[in-house]
């Protein structure tokens, strides 16, 4: 394991507890960036910032080697009033980084300050700390102003923290490691009237009724059992009726996740199917809209192997798993893998009150002692991939 001093270990605990104590989300995260780029900066590393709006991009080399790695920290909270009540609770009334980005952070910049002071590795390091995750725009925003043109970054790493998982273990998979996450929201246009008489109009609630039952069929009978896993939820059922009155319009929204884009595609176009086949069956128009904000996080190979190694190292092979079940959960570094090979890997929280508490509950804390196996597991990645 990478020998970070104490000092260091403790810096990263007052860095991620500050960080903790003023939370900002989405885009408007100016002070968060500001702090983490004034830090690198302190420690001789080269800084980019206002990429992707408020992204920020640490630059550190050495040696002569061409070869580089890119590793990548989000910076956003969310919305959610914090309910804990230790001294660095949230001071930004309704926000609170309830899922950790502050751990993130903190153990990326360990990470960069160990490696500017000891640079045990050849080639160019780029620390990206990112906007926005939370809503699934920041990584794409990036990437849209250039990230991979203007560094040339030949493979990107991220790392989250997960409560449930024992402390400091750590877990992936190659490919498909996350769900990719889409929202849909259908109209259902008919003719309202009186609820005594429905066949003089054209009832929207009923059409909506059988979509909705349809909409079941996508999974069990559209894709395979084997090959291809998806959830589809409708969630949302909306009409514009009352007791006695028929409606003259439904909405129906709901939610699908899956693991391949070629999955994805093929929900899409089944959905609009299904509801286009019904609607016209029944006399009734339709407006269909299918947004996708997550894309499936799907691992390389490769880059994979080079992170179980290094996490081998730097934590105990008794801590990795390197093969582990595919999650439902999404995550916007995908946009990032879709470009570049990587590998996204997760970091356990801890079971017991202290990082136990779920991501995204008003009551979650990051655990503080796993800030220095996160660090040490960046050090040996670089170290292992830049020789």
């Amino acid at each position: 394991m990478p020998s970070l001093d104490s000092q260091l270990i403790n810096q990263m605990t007052e860095w991620r507890r500050h960080l903790h104590r003023y939370p900002e989300c989405g885009f408007e995260v100016q002070q968060t960036s500001d702090f983490i780029a004034e830090k690198l900066e302190s420690f001789g590393i080269e800084v980019v910032r206002n990429i992707g709006q408020t992204g920020v991009v640490g630059i550190l080399n050495a040696g002569d080697g061409n070869a580089s790695i890119g590793l990548r920290a989000d910076m956003d909270a969310l919305h959610i009033h914090e309910q804990n009540s230790f001294e660095y609770r949230s001071q930004h009334k309704g926000k609170m980084h309830a899922c950790g980005h502050d751990g993130h952070s903190a153990m990326l910049l360990g990470a960069a300050c160990h490696l500017a002071q000891a640079p045990s590795f050849n080639g160019t390091v780029y620390f990206i700390f990112q906007p926005d995750e939370e809503h699934g725009q920041g990584a794409q925003a990036m990437i849209d102003d250039g990230l991979f043109e203007r560094f040339q970054i030949d493979a990107v790493y991220g790392l989250h923290n997960l409560p449930g998982m024992p402390e400091g273990s750590f877990t992936v998979r190659p490919g498909s490691l996350m769900a990719s996450e889409s929202s849909f929201e259908i109209q259902i246009l008919g003719i309202g009237g009186h609820a005594a008489m429905p066949h003089t109009g054209i009832d929207p609630l009923v059409t909506g009724a059988q979509v909705v039952m349809a909409l079941q069929t996508l999974v069990s009978r559209n894709l395979s059992a084997i090959h291809e896993t998806a959830v589809v939820s409708a969630t949302e059922f909306i009409t514009n009726g009352t007791v006695n009155v028929i409606p003259s319009e439904v909405t129906i929204k709901g939610d699908c996740r899956c693991f391949t884009e070629q999955t994805l595609a093929k929900l899409e176009q089944r959905m609009e199917r299904i509801v286009a086949g019904i609607c016209e069956a029944a006399g009734a128009e339709y407006r269909f809209n299918f947004v996708n904000t997550f894309y499936p996080t799907v691992n390389s190979h490769a880059e994979t192997d080079y992170a179980i190694a290094a996490a081998n190292a730097a934590l105990g092979n008794d801590k990795v798993n390197g093969s582990c079940d595919p999650l439902t959960i999404s995550e916007d570094f995908s946009s990032m893998l879709r470009v570049k090979p990587g590998c996204y890997a997760l970091l356990g929280n801890g079971t017991e009150s202290v990082g136990g508490c779920a991501l995204h509950n008003p009551e979650y804390d990051f655990n503080d002692r796993i800030l220095g196996k996160g660090a040490s597991y960046w050090v040996q990645l670089v170290s292992d991939r830049l020789k």
